[in-house]
């Protein structure tokens, strides 16, 4: 994901503090590193999930860091605000990121759906669905129109491709859309 972010188009990176959300990145996924990472399927409730990161990345942030020598406790506050403001998803970077991690769920489907002829993946399709940002979804309308090749060349339907066509259109449509503004 971190370097996905390195590669986010012209026309969103002039809006974005690049670098932060390379940090961003890298850090959203530390909590998990303790808790493991939580999905719809596990039966968590967003609260208890949401409490059991928060209590990971304070232990890691506060605790471990904090004691490290000389910049440990800076850095720490540092991480620890960089996951809050992924968490809290309001600001354009941290937005961005949660799509690049939309993004990467789907190019991981694609690329998985490919290593084993005839995997069809297609229920991880519905997360690019939620991708927020237009230019990070004309990015995924890229991956989702290969897969829409891919499962063509071998003849044969997979699942999940109506809703890669509706992403696909959308994204169309905003291009359309940018094209007659300018």
């Amino acid at each position: 994901m971190s370097i996905m972010t390195m590669l986010a188009p012209t026309s969103l990176s002039s809006r974005l503090d690049i670098p932060r959300c390379t940090k961003m990145a890298l850090i959203h996924d530390m909590a998990e590193s303790l808790v493991g990472d939580i999905t719809p399927v596990d039966g968590v409730s967003k609260d208890e999930k949401n409490r059991r990161e928060t209590e990971s990345m304070d232990y890691l942030t506060t605790h471990l860091l904090g004691k490290v020598g000389r910049g440990g406790k800076e850095a720490g506050v540092e991480m620890r605000n960089i996951w809050q403001e992924y968490e809290d998803n309001k600001t354009l970077e941290a937005k961005f990121v949660h799509d690049v991690d939309k993004l990467e769920l789907v190019l991981q489907m694609v690329e998985y759906e490919k290593r084993k002829e005839k995997l069809d993946l297609g229920e991880f399709a519905w997360v690019a669905q939620r991708i927020v940002l237009p230019e990070v979804r004309e990015w995924c309308a890229e991956v989702l129109k290969e897969r829409e090749h891919y499962w063509e060349n071998l003849g044969t339907e997979a699942s999940g491709l109506d809703i890669g066509k509706s992403v696909i259109d959308q994204s169309e449509a905003e291009q359309t859309a940018r094209a007659h503004r300018i």
